[in-house]
């Protein structure tokens, strides 16, 4: 048997490091700035923001070098799943290091809301304006600089058909609803029906109704979404094929995430976020005398990173920990192999990386099958980069 690949980075790995470098280059261009400036001008609020920049760049680093580490180290043979997992690593100790920050600012908050001490504004409120405009920069740079990849289609949006000189748009729609066929555009109700015709054979009809502005099918579409679809319009018919990896797809979820990045993005996020409470705190405090609004706004400021680093926490811990990362997609993948009376006694889901789950099976048949045939028949879920399949007779 050839040996298969384990190199399991997600989609756009590298380019995702390359915003990230660009976002740490930024903050250290600025954390130079700031410090120097503060000590050329005798400002120590200019000095401080400046040492908090270098512990915004230091997150960011972390997050840059488990990207060139984990591409770097993506064919290592020590490595048994590969290294697609370091990003999820890299954001569990982001999170960590968030808690830590949220901590820190809560707890000067309360200690300036009982002893209040003389504030700056002067020179305050337009450092944290200019800290709210590199941390604005550094999202969008890291969200891809305004340039949006999409290399996925889910059922959702739609395969375009020529039904007797109308264009029709076809999805399946199953955001948190049991999953039903939709047509976008407005044709008469009654004239529009739709059949499938699965591998094996079985045909369903689907009628259609007017729901919230959409065509959509009265009955509901059975697992698993792999079929053709003849789609009617009075006399005229189109035909087109769904695929199960469209449906996957269509929801990225826990299993696509990135969080190496997510966990960079929240860092600047937090702190955008952070600066935005502390200017309308200054500004009130020195319209009105408010100096409680300052310390405040800290609290309140804290209490937000530490739920978007519990938030990280959790799902990058769960990750680590080998969760099932998607459940539906593990109920699809046992009813395809119980399809035909096979009965599956084990089944493990994990993720080995942005957009890769490994799948551990064990089947117990009564047909001459070998594993190989099982693996050719789900070679359709998209996301299954790592199968491993025992074959057992009864």
């Amino acid at each position: 048997m050839e040996p298969h690949s384990h190199v399991f980075l997600g989609e756009g790995h590298e380019h995702a490091e390359k915003r990230t470098w660009a976002v740490i280059w930024l903050c250290a261009a600025m954390m130079v700035l700031e410090i120097l400036g503060g000590l050329l001008f005798g400002s120590i609020a200019l000095v401080a923001d400046g040492l908090h920049m270098s512990t915004h760049a230091g997150a960011l680093l972390l997050a840059a070098v488990a990207y060139r580490y984990a591409r770097r180290h993506a064919t290592d043979v020590r490595f048994t799943f590969g290294t697609g997992k370091l990003g999820d690593l890299a954001g569990f100790t982001s999170a960590i290091v968030l808690a830590m920050i949220a901590l820190l600012i809560g707890w000067e908050a309360i200690g300036r809301l009982l002893a209040p001490v003389p504030i700056a504004f002067s020179q305050a409120i337009p450092i944290a304006c200019l800290g709210l405009i590199v941390n604005i920069v550094s999202a969008w740079l890291l969200g891809g600089g305004g340039h949006h990849h999409h290399h996925h289609h889910g059922h959702d949006t739609g395969h375009s058909l020529d039904v007797g000189g109308t264009k029709l748009t076809l999805g399946i729609h199953e955001d948190g609803v049991p999953p039903r066929f939709r047509v976008r555009e407005q044709v008469p109700a009654g004239a529009l029906w739709a059949e499938t015709i699965r591998p094996d054979g079985a045909r369903q009809r689907f009628q259609f109704a007017q729901v919230g502005g959409v065509l959509e099918s009265v009955e509901e579409i059975p697992e698993p979404h792999g079929f053709r679809v003849d789609l009617h319009l009075g006399e005229a018919a189109a035909s087109v094929d769904f695929e199960e990896h469209d449906h996957e797809t269509a929801h990225h979820g826990a299993a696509h995430r990135d969080n190496n990045m997510r966990a960079a993005i929240i860092h600047v996020v937090a702190d955008a976020a952070v600066s935005v409470l502390v200017i309308v705190g200054l500004l009130l405090a020195r319209v009105f005398g408010w100096l409680w609004m300052d310390p405040l706004a800290g609290m309140v400021g804290s209490l937000v990173i530490a739920s978007w680093a519990y938030g990280l926490l959790r799902d990058t811990g769960r990750i680590l920990l080998d969760m099932n990362p998607d459940r539906q997609l593990t109920e699809r993948l046992r009813l395809e192999i119980e399809a035909d009376g096979d009965r599956l006694t084990d089944l493990h889901v994990w993720r080995l990386g942005p957009g890769h789950l490994g799948a551990v099976l064990s089947v117990v048949t009564r047909n001459n099958r070998r594993p190989d045939d099982y693996r050719q028949r789900l070679r359709h879920f998209a996301s299954l980069s790592h199968v491993t399949v025992e074959v057992q007779q009864p």
